[in-house]
């Protein structure tokens, strides 16, 4: 029994997550197109959703970027300069660093939309489940963290990396080869794939359209002038 939910979880879940959020943002990016915004509420404590924004964004960021590395760099290559201990330890202390950041960044924005009435009225229930789901993830993730310190010699991060990278592959490994991890391990890996599967459901589609375009765009200025027009520049 331990053996098949294992493997419905961490063969199969996968890549009904990984569908659901590719296929899903493709559909309601072709369908809904007038959903596909962030819902901004800036105009309600501004100061608080400043704080909130910046420190969850720079955060959450830092730890895509980590995990995406960390988790599906081949073992040959990290290891030309640094070993697995000093990967680990490097995981463990900017991963610490940028977890305990978004997730205060998280926690504002948490407050500001469950205890502010103006906000709370104007939210959905997704956009509450998905912060909820964020801050449980993030407390799973900073939970890791004395695990990860208790296997220095970066093992636990072998098995992640290896299962990260078959599923990539489309060569699973066998799901057994999960079940010696600690439970904050599997939880978060769990719950990670249900933020994938929910994704295109919510508001997280709007970092499908970061405006990341705009950095290297030449800046303009619409400059108005006085002088009389004629008739020919009005018609051009």
């Amino acid at each position: 029994m331990r053996d098949a939910i294992f493997h419905i979880l961490f063969v199969w879940y996968p890549y009904v997550a990984l569908t659901a959020f590719l296929l899903g943002s493709l559909i309601r990016f072709d369908r809904e197109q007038y959903s596909w915004r962030a819902s901004s509420s800036q105009i309600l404590r501004k100061r608080q959703l400043a704080w909130g924004s910046n420190l969850f964004h720079a955060g959450v960021l830092f730890l895509f970027l980590g995990h995406a590395a960390g988790l599906l760099t081949p073992k040959f290559i990290y290891t030309l300069f640094i070993t697995v201990e000093q990967k680990q330890l490097i995981a463990v202390i900017a991963g610490g660093i940028a977890g305990l950041i978004c997730f205060i960044g998280l926690t504002l924005l948490l407050h500001r939309r469950l205890y502010d009435p103006r906000i709370r009225v104007t939210s959905t229930y997704m956009d509450l489940a998905v912060l909820m789901i964020l801050w449980v993830q993030l407390s799973l993730g900073l939970l890791t963290l004395p695990f990860s310190l208790a296997h220095s010699d970066g093992s636990a991060m072998l098995v992640l990396a290896h299962w990260a990278q078959g599923i990539l592959t489309l060569q699973p490994v066998d799901a057994k080869t999960l079940q010696g991890l600690s439970f904050p391990y599997l939880a978060h890996l769990v719950l990670g794939m249900t933020i994938f599967l929910i994704f295109p459901f919510s508001r997280l589609v709007h970092v499908w359209s970061a405006p990341v375009w705009y950095l290297g765009r030449r800046g303009y200025q619409v400059v108005r002038s006085r002088r009389p027009i004629t008739v020919k520049q009005a018609a051009e």
